[in-house]
């Protein structure tokens, strides 16, 4: 099959990088003389049709901003195999032969069961949570980490001063990573992620322990899924309070992780897996996922990187740990 129409739509939550990763997708499309077109709104835009023809101009002066200039909207509805059915259709009916589909795990479950429906399709890493499979690292996770390094030593200056503790609340509902390497970085001194069980007590110990030695401040930082329901954040500065005395102030990061302009190595992760991306579409490729590994982008089956679980590196928590105290 010839390609010569191809589309790309961004989905689930934004990461910064995006822009730079269709920027890259539409320039090497246009290279190889490829129609591209972008979907709005993600999966939701698919299914409406909702595809808007791309040129050079269109994506000049995007690369240094964050979000998505496509856009993007949850299609919970997409797990369902009738409404798959009718994306082909739509698929179809535009004349699209291959689809690019940057974001994270929800949205390259997608792009799979688009592989399967015969239409062809390449993933792209796009999420801050690091957990897609096979991939060192996605596309948006340099600045989230940037960002909450940043709010950690400003945060760390004010609890110096106040003699308090700071609790940190980051995103990552499943994965840890963001709090492990955010904490590790902002020099925590309790990291607390939803793969590794904790006690409080321990925690409250730990620290009334560093106080004892002198420490003027303390920084715990948390992901949000370390607690089911409410805000974790919240919850650790509560027991804190109750069970050491300590003054302790919260602060939740939120979606100020996934805003702002994408540091230097975003840019240059998405235009190198974008620009991957369509080549390999190009060359008549489905099923893949363009990924980092190792310091070169190469392909990753998509049923294995949506299939597989991506672990945390305990050597690197145990590491945040030691160097905690």
């Amino acid at each position: 099959m010839k390609i010569e129409k191809v589309a790309v739509l961004t989905s689930g939550g934004d990461s910064p990088g995006m822009n730079a990763a269709i920027r890259a997708a539409v320039r090497q499309g246009i290279d190889l003389d490829l129609e591209v077109v972008g979907v709005k709104y993600g999966y939701k835009g698919l299914l409406e049709g909702n595809f808007q023809r791309f040129g050079l101009k269109d994506v000049s002066g995007i690369i240094e901003h964050g979000g998505t200039v496509l856009q993007s909207k949850r299609a919970p509805e997409f797990k369902e195999e009738k409404v798959q059915d009718r994306a082909v259709r739509m698929i179809n009916k535009a004349g699209l032969d291959g689809l690019i589909v940057i974001g994270g795990n929800g949205s390259l479950k997608g792009a799979l069961a688009l592989h399967r429906q015969e239409i062809p399709v390449i993933g792209v890493p796009a999420t801050i949570d690091n957990d897609v499979s096979g991939a060192d690292i996605s596309i948006g996770v340099d600045t989230a980490l940037n960002m909450v390094v940043e709010a950690l030593d400003r945060l760390r200056d004010t609890a110096t001063a106040l003699e308090r503790a700071f609790i940190v609340e980051v995103m990552g509902r499943q994965s840890g990573y963001i709090a492990l390497m955010g904490g590790l970085a902002g020099g925590a001194e309790v990291v607390l992620v939803p793969e590794v069980d904790y006690d409080l007590e321990e925690v409250a110990q730990e620290i009334y322990r560093g106080y004892k030695r002198g420490k003027q401040h303390c920084t715990i930082v948390v992901a949000e899924g370390i607690r089911e329901e409410g805000s974790a954040a919240h919850y650790v500065a509560e027991q804190m309070r109750e069970k050491i005395g300590f003054e302790t102030r919260v602060t939740v990061l939120g979606h100020m992780q996934r805003g702002g302009s994408p540091s230097a190595f975003d840019r240059v992760l998405a235009s190198r897996l974008g620009a991957t991306a369509v080549k390999e579409l190009a060359g008549g490729k489905s099923g893949l996922m363009m990924a980092l590994k190792g310091g070169e982008v190469g392909a990753i089956e998509l049923e294995k990187a949506v299939q597989e679980s991506k672990e945390l590196d305990m050597d690197i928590f145990r590491l945040a740990q030691v160097l905690s105290k």
